[in-house]
């Protein structure tokens, strides 16, 4: 039977990748890393950035379905997939950085991101450190600080333990692919660590100027009074219909839908964001 294993926010689920659209899989040398990223479709540049213990393949079928209508960059971040971990540890800001030099080394001036959990915090690190990379982001199962997190996740993240990985289907997809099959535990120590760090971004949130799409589950690890908190604090939260043009930023929560059912609706989180990143809003009566 196929294991579903949530931790640190991360899903992964034990069943068979998704088939990509013939993505073209490539390394380039990031801060000490050969980092691994998959390019697919035409159009404009779209970075995917994958939650923890994850990869290309179990992000599932979002990509080549964001790969229609986009040219998108999925890449693995430190020592996830096939990008090898270095002597560092993991930190939302670090991962940040490595993205923001990964474009450069790859020859992209600006692009829209989608990130997934961790990849959603890297993301919205990204348009905090490095504004000029980022035009639009959707960030999905996002939090600016770790008191945001839902009361139950909070609860839970001190009895997170290496023990809790032996044998699950996260160290066989590790296993599977990783540049050192037996460094999975340095692995999940430094993301277990990763879980502790405070963030505390509200300031730097409020500062945002690059418009951000959160999205999130009814029932994911996320505090629904920090998500919108969240939102307010990117200019959201008016009231339409007054002849002014709504916030650039928006909010989307899925209804029954858990933290690791969200990356499973495709079609709908393609409804989402891709008018979202072209910029669309639909008209109202006053307009």
């Amino acid at each position: 039977m196929f294991r579903t294993v949530l931790i640190a926010g991360a899903l992964l689920v034990g069943s068979p990748a998704v088939a990509q659209s013939e993505p073209a899989g490539a390394r380039v040398e990031v801060n000490g890393m050969q980092m691994y990223y998959e390019t697919s479709g035409e159009g404009e540049p779209l970075i995917v950035l994958h939650g923890a213990y994850m990869n290309i393949p179990t992000m599932g079928e979002i990509i080549p379905t964001l790969a229609r209508s986009r040219q998108v960059i999925a890449v693995e971040m430190q020592g996830h997939g096939r990008t090898n971990d270095i002597d560092r540890p993991i930190t939302y800001p670090g991962l940040a950085d490595d993205i923001a030099a990964f474009m450069e080394a790859v020859g992209v001036e600006k692009a829209d991101v989608f990130g997934y959990s961790m990849g959603a915090a890297v993301g919205l690190q990204l348009a905090i450190r490095h504004p000029e990379k980022v035009d639009r982001a959707a960030l999905v199962s996002v939090a600016y600080d770790f008191e945001g997190w839902h009361p139950d996740y909070k609860a839970f993240v001190p009895q997170i333990v290496p023990e809790m990985f032996v044998g699950t289907a996260m160290e066989d997809g590790y296993r599977e692919l990783a540049a050192d099959p037996e460094g999975f535990p340095a692995l999940v120590d430094k993301l277990i660590a990763l879980e502790h760090q405070p963030m505390a971004w509200e300031a730097d949130v409020a500062a945002l100027e690059t418009p951000i799409l959160i999205i999130q589950g009814d029932a994911d690890i996320v505090d629904h009074g920090h998500t919108l908190a969240m939102f307010r604090l990117l200019g959201g939260g008016v009231m339409g219909d007054q002849g002014k043009p709504l916030p650039d930023s928006r909010l989307a929560i899925l209804p029954g839908t858990s933290h690791t059912a969200i990356m499973g609706q495709t079609e709908l989180l393609r409804l989402l964001v891709e008018p979202f990143f072209n910029e669309e809003t639909p008209k109202g009566w006053f307009e």
